[in-house]
């Protein structure tokens, strides 16, 4: 299992849409391919025909990338400009039930903004994305474009129906960045640690993380060695769900559900939870409990030079592939 351990290490680059501040350019890697067990037949298919709007995702994504200061942990006002925002997007919906979960760290108030549809009593089904930054820069890919893909997703379920089975939960959470990530001050580990409280059954948790960036240049998609460059396309306009080992049935359906109304390539790949390479985003908190959770991502820095630093601007963001991002997830909410 070590030996596994260090041939995989290199893949946290490739899959994960970042959770730490450090360079990561000072990681050394070596690193080969966890191919996915051929997993049974997916579920019923979506009917409705929906389309998501790259217009409006674009309008969302600048007003969170404007906000001054950055919307990280320390600027209060920014994340509650962001929250507000968020709130009052849902508020337009009308079949959408509005909650808030508030909670303190280091003497902070933080809160998750939460809207959902169906039937109250029903399992859940989460959709999630956290809206803080990583220091001070606007964060459009991360993770801008994915608060702005599940507003988008709150407002298909609105217009085009939910998944009658389960109450579709959609969450925007804070804290997700560091000093908080992997501790229980996450918006994240608040919310799946009262899902489990509570006795909740949860069907699924899908997590939006970084879902802008897309290139077409052959070799625009970059690998940490020869392995993954033979596994994957090398060009970046792909995107992918990103599961641990164990729910390879989990993480196929999702992508084939989503291959369905999503008019982009949809790569999937699933990894050991003990080593954790897949966990560095809020979908890690939802397997402390035993939920099926995973990644939709664009593989960050291994193909976003603007990772974590002040380019990471809106003009740098495909918004019409963005919005096929967003059509696809919604056919997996309703095809789950």
């Amino acid at each position: 299992m070590r030996r596994l351990g260090s041939l995989l290490w290199g893949l946290l680059l490739v899959v994960l849409g970042a959770s730490t501040c450090e360079q990561t350019a000072t990681h050394q890697q070596t690193a080969t391919h966890q191919t996915v067990a051929s997993a049974g037949a997916v579920s019923s298919q979506p009917s409705p025909i929906m389309k998501a709007d790259p217009k409006q995702l674009h309008a969302d994504v600048e007003f969170l990338t404007t906000l001054q200061p950055a919307r990280h942990y320390r600027n209060l006002k920014s994340l509650k400009q962001a929250a507000d925002y968020i709130k009052a997007a849902f508020e337009k919906l009308p079949d959408g039930h509005i909650e808030e979960q508030t909670f303190k760290a280091d003497g902070r108030q933080y809160r998750n903004i939460i809207v959902w549809f169906g039937p109250a009593d029903a399992p859940r089904l989460v959709v999630g994305a956290h809206y803080d930054v990583c220091g001070d820069q606007p964060g459009a890919d991360d993770n801008a474009s994915a608060v702005a893909g599940l507003l988008e997703t709150a407002r298909l379920l609105q217009q085009h129906g939910s998944n009658p089975k389960y109450r579709v939960e959609l969450v925007a959470y804070p804290n997700e960045e560091p000093p908080y990530f992997a501790t229980e001050y996450m918006g994240s580990a608040v919310h799946a640690k009262s899902l489990h409280d509570a006795k909740v059954p949860v069907r699924a948790m899908l997590c939006y993380e970084m879902i802008g960036y897309f290139r077409d240049e052959p070799g625009s998609q970059r690998f940490p060695n020869e392995q993954l460059a033979a596994l994957y396309p090398n060009t970046g306009n792909f995107i992918i769900a990103v599961g641990r080992t164990g729910q390879e049935r989990f993480t196929q359906q999702v992508q084939e559900l989503m291959k369905t109304k999503a008019d982009i390539d949809v790569q999937r790949i699933n990894l050991p939870i003990e080593m954790g390479l897949a966990s560095l985003s809020d979908h890690r908190n939802y397997w402390k409990y035993g939920y099926e959770a995973l990644m939709i991502n664009d593989t960050s820095f291994l193909r976003n030079p603007n990772y974590h630093l002040p380019s990471d601007t809106i003009d740098t963001l495909d918004f019409k592939r963005m919005a096929e991002v967003v059509n696809g997830v919604y056919a997996a909410i309703l095809g789950l």
